[in-house]
Formats: structure tokens, sequence, C-alpha cells
């Protein structure tokens, strides 16, 4: 019999998350797929976009209408929580990412690390909050709505300066993991926030990335309180962490968390090896190198990979450069249900 899809996007990608049965494999957006076309076609430009709750829902959910996607991520960034936290903010122009200026750090140990009482009133946490209760009701009940919740390392870069951070690490870990375990609380209070507005699901993002830091630092700083996070945030969990991290994905896979979002310079297979089904995988196409500079023929010749290797979800590897071609994109989705016809029929 010839494939037939059977499920929702929101089903398929809830039931992915939950390692239970799927119709096909999910196309997921753990990130961002918001380029300088979408933002032009739909009137909600970057950096507004990241500011007007109203916006960013209309630029977010162009990854379900115009992309076909199965989830829809409003969260475009890495440093909502940041800049609420006071750091010291460059929100650049369309087709630049906003970012933390961290040779300007906020803090500098444990003693100063505390949410202010604005944190979630914040207007550019308010801004992810109203997208994410905009497109529960307009596409919550198709659609998976993804929000997305920095990771106490992650945080730790943002607000001390990632050198001065990675040094304590070395000196000083005993005071790392006390920085670590009060900055946690901002992850859990805005993750509990995203919830109550209609997350689905997060992207946890923790950014303790092979190429900084290694498997080891993963298992001693993070692995107990990623456990933590899994039990204390009632939602699936979708870790993200850059780069080559198949000397940590062992211990990934006994955090916990729902699924990993995993970077292209990691080998599909052998992540699926490791993995063992003890965590689903979601990636790992290609960002500079695939999606940006080639075509939807090398575009299909890497979602055949990912789904020959038994990837649960697939997706970019990261947020995608702003210039990402939208034909390059369309090809991810159209590329996993010519895969499924050719071998589920």
């Amino acid at each position: 019999m010839p494939f037939v899809e059977t499920m929702t996007p929101r089903e398929r990608v809830m039931n992915a998350l939950a390692g239970k049965p799927v119709d096909r494999p999910p196309v997921c957006n753990p990130t961002n797929v918001a380029t300088v076309e979408l933002m032009d076609m739909v009137d909600a430009p970057f950096p507004d976009a990241c500011r007007d709750g109203e916006l960013n829902a209309r630029l977010a959910a162009t990854g379900y209408t115009e992309l076909g996607f199965d989830c829809i991520m409003p969260v475009f960034t890495i440093i909502q929580e940041s800049s609420a936290l006071g750091c010291d903010m460059q929100w650049e122009v369309k087709d630049n990412w906003p970012t933390v200026r961290m040779n300007n750090p906020i803090w500098s140990g444990p003693d100063d690390i505390h949410m202010p009482k604005d944190f979630l009133t914040h207007p550019d946490n308010v801004c992810v909050l109203d997208a994410l209760r905009i497109l529960k009701k307009e596409y919550g009940d198709e659609v998976a709505v993804i929000g997305k919740a920095m990771g106490p390392w992650t945080l730790a870069y943002h607000v001390f300066g990632v050198e001065k951070f990675l040094l304590m690490s070395i000196d000083d870990p005993g005071m790392t993991m006390l920085c670590l375990d009060r900055l946690k609380e901002i992850s859990v209070a805005f993750s509990l926030a995203q919830i109550e507005a209609g997350a689905d699901a997060l992207t946890f993002p923790d950014h303790a990335t092979g190429d900084l830091v290694s498997g080891e630092y993963y298992r001693r700083f993070l692995l107990e309180i990623h456990k933590e996070m899994r039990e204390r945030i009632p939602c699936p969990l979708i870790l993200h962490i850059c780069g080559q991290t198949l000397d940590r994905l062992d211990y990934i896979a006994q955090s916990g968390m729902a699924c990993f979002h995993f970077d292209s310079k990691n080998n599909p297979a052998e992540a699926m090896k490791i993995a063992s089904g003890r965590i689903r995988l979601v990636g790992n196409l290609n960002n500079p190198e695939l999606l940006y500079s080639r075509g939807p023929e090398e575009v299909r010749a890497a979602v055949n990979e990912c789904m020959a290797a038994g990837v649960d979800m697939i997706s970019p590897e990261c947020a995608i450069p702003l210039a990402t071609k939208l034909e390059n994109l369309i090809e991810i989705p159209r590329a996993v249900k010519d895969w499924c016809r050719d071998h589920y029929a």
C-alpha cells in the first residue's frame, strides 16, 4: 500500500518526543528557521520581530505555513533572558542576529546572581510569552508550538563572559557549580512561564560545546543539573549543544531529556548508535555548507542520510543563516515525505 500520513503535525512531533510510534519522522525546528525572505514576506523584520510578540508570532508561523515544518518555534535568539537580566545588548539590523556584548559582563561571581523582580515582565521576555499565546491559540490544535529557555551554562557565558567563566571552571570548580546552581533557577522560571503561555515542548540550549569543553566537563558540571531540569520542567525538553558531541552523548542519553538536537559535525549513524533508544535525536543538516551554500539536490541527499540512519526528527543543525534560500528549506519536508513513500510502501 502507498504511504499515507495519518497524524497531525502536532501529534507527530509529540509522539516522536515521547518515543511513541509516528507515521513518519517529523520535520522539526528546535532553534530558528526565520530568513530575511520570510521577514519580507510577512513584514516582520529583525530586530522588531525579536521584541514584539505579534510580529514574532507572524514570522514564526511561516515555518509551518510557508516551509511545511511540523512545529513552530517563535524564539529566534538565545538572548531574551540575558536582555531581561540586564546584559549589554546589540540588537543589530534585519539581516543580522541580535547579540550580547560579552566584553561587558554584568556579574563577577555567584553572589551577584539574582533574578530581577521584573524578569518575567521585561518586554523582551514578554515578547516570547505573547508570541506563544498567539501561536497556541491559532495553531496549537494542529502544530507543535516549541519554546526555548537557556540553560545555566549558556546564561553563564552571557552574564560573566565566555573567557572568564571558562577560566572559573578550571580555577574554581566549586564556585562554578554554585554559579550554575543559582543560574538554573532563571532557566526554570522562564521555562514554566513559557509552558503556561502555551509551549508544548522547550528547546533547552546549554552551550557546553565540543569546541570549548570536553565530554567530561559535561558529566562533571551539567549532567545532574540536566536531570534536575527534566524533573522540574513539566514538558518534553530538547537539549541543544553545538559542535562535536559524540564524546558526551552517552552522558546526555542519561539525562532524561526527551531529545538531543545535534550538530552536523557528528555522524548521524554513529550518534544513533550511541543514543541507542535512550534519547531521541533531532538534526543534523549542515547550515553554512549545505542549507546556505548548496541546492535542493544536496539537501535531499543529506536528508536521506539522516533518514537512513534512523534519526528521529529531521532539522537544521542550529539557527539557520538569515540569507538561506527558501527552496532549500522547503526541500527538507519534501525529501522526508518522498523517502517515506519509497521506503514505507
